[in-house]
């Protein structure tokens, strides 16, 4: 299906209005599965044309994802990912959790970016950061699109290594993510090392309920059940 591709629009308007020099791109991976971390990467393009086919990662095949994150890695100026473990993520809440791997990601890049270009409609980075949010920005913008292949395919590895002692949840074909195959496994095996245990599938697993963490909300804030998908059979 045609798409149009990424530009360098927003970096452009955050050059004119902010004085920006340095700008990311930053999108995650990772936020509605049920094992695995949340990834995040920060990517700085610069304003050079980028490579032929750049768009958000979910509208490639697998083949073509990983070549162009292959010439990708050479062809930013620079990047760098972060993660929240499944155990950060139980004990944070999913907002927090990206926070900390966007920050993880950003501190890492060698220079420090003067503002940031966020995937979608919601700032979960904020102060001191100077954000901009782009909704369905991994296909407009050229940075974002770069960061969402990068961060896809490093996170994809990541989990079909994971999966390598435990063959039967398939994590190199579903990355975590829920799946018939994963499903059956969780029902008969239970939770892995690698799973986050206060998702809502759990409430669907009774002989395995009792592990699921609930944190407390002492602050009285209302729990996150964004991207928390339970069972639906």
């Amino acid at each position: 299906m045609p798409y149009e591709p990424p530009t360098h629009t927003v970096e452009r308007s955050l050059r004119a209005t902010t004085g920006a020099k340095i700008i990311a791109g930053v999108d995650e991976v990772g936020r509605g599965a049920w094992a695995g971390p949340v990834s995040v990467c920060a990517a700085i393009t610069g304003l050079r044309r980028a490579p032929v086919g750049l768009t958000d990662s979910k509208l490639l095949t697998i083949k073509r994802r990983t070549e162009l994150a292959e010439e990708l890695r050479s062809w930013v100026t620079s990047y760098a990912l972060g993660h929240a473990s499944p155990e950060e993520i139980d004990a944070l809440g999913m907002t927090a959790a990206l926070r900390l791997a966007a920050v993880r990601a950003l501190e890492s890049l060698p220079v420090r970016p003067d503002a940031v270009i966020l995937d979608g409609k919601h700032d979960y980075l904020g102060a001191p950061w100077r954000v901009r949010t782009v909704i369905k920005g991994d296909q407009s913008c050229v940075a974002v699109a770069a960061a969402s292949v990068i961060a896809k395919v490093q996170r994809d590895k990541m989990m079909a290594e994971l999966g390598i002692d435990h063959a039967d949840f398939a994590f190199a074909d579903n990355a975590g993510y829920p799946s018939p195959v994963h499903r059956a496994a969780l029902a008969e095996r239970g939770p892995t090392p690698h799973h986050r245990l206060s998702w809502a599938y759990l409430d669907a697993l009774p002989q395995w309920r009792h592990l699921k963490k609930v944190r407390s909300w002492v602050d009285g804030s209302v729990p996150e059940i964004e991207g928390q998908l339970g069972f639906d059979f």
